[in-house]
């Protein structure tokens, strides 16, 4: 049987994505590759023909989930003037519905307490992936006239990152969306949002 020729593009898309779930969700250690090929309908077997290695899968994965981050940024922010492009995606990002949706949500805080455990190849996919965040940030700061606005967005984003880990590790509602709502108001009165 004959495949297209971005047959073997759109199955390593579709193998990414499933394990960048899995990776969110349920942490990169707890990643069984026989698992994930189940779940895209092929067996375990067929994983060499798109990765080297499962720590292989696991770069790449960490890649697909900051260009996930990123369209997600985009799609948030849109064409909207920057400071309220800025509140868009602070409440969005301190959201109850984002807490809750770790399968699907943002890598830093899905990660981060995971990273120093992990090979340096995937501690600098992730490096890359702040910094950019950082930097789409920053860039809408800059443009809104905020002051030193890679120093603002580096601590914002650092901030919201621990407020959603915070807010997904303590078991009490009420608590967990206290810590959202004043990290998100912190922030947006730090930036003028």
């Amino acid at each position: 049987m004959r495949y297209a020729e971005d047959h073997k593009q759109a199955t390593r898309a579709k193998v990414l994505k499933a394990a960048s779930r899995v990776i969110r969700q349920n942490g990169p250690d707890r990643v069984a590759v026989a698992g994930i090929m189940a779940e895209v309908g092929l067996t375990h077997g067929g994983f060499y023909a798109h990765f080297a290695s499962k720590d292989d899968l696991l770069v790449q994965a960490i890649g697909q989930m900051f260009l996930e981050a990123k369209d997600n940024f985009a799609a948030i922010a849109g064409d909207r003037p920057p400071l309220e492009a800025l509140k868009s995606y602070f409440d969005f990002y301190l959201s109850a519905n984002h807490r809750d949706r770790r399968d699907n949500g943002c890598p830093l805080p899905a990660l981060a307490a995971d990273l120093p455990r992990l090979p340096a190849r995937s501690r600098e996919f992730y490096g890359r992936g702040v910094a950019h965040l950082t930097d789409l940030l920053a860039r809408r700061m800059e443009a809104a006239q905020c002051a030193e606005p890679d120093a603002l967005a580096s601590s914002v984003l650092a901030e919201m990152v621990g407020a959603v880990a915070l807010a997904r590790a303590v078991s009490d509602r009420a608590q967990s969306d206290a810590i959202l709502k004043a990290a998100r108001e912190s922030i947006r009165g730090r930036v003028g949002a």
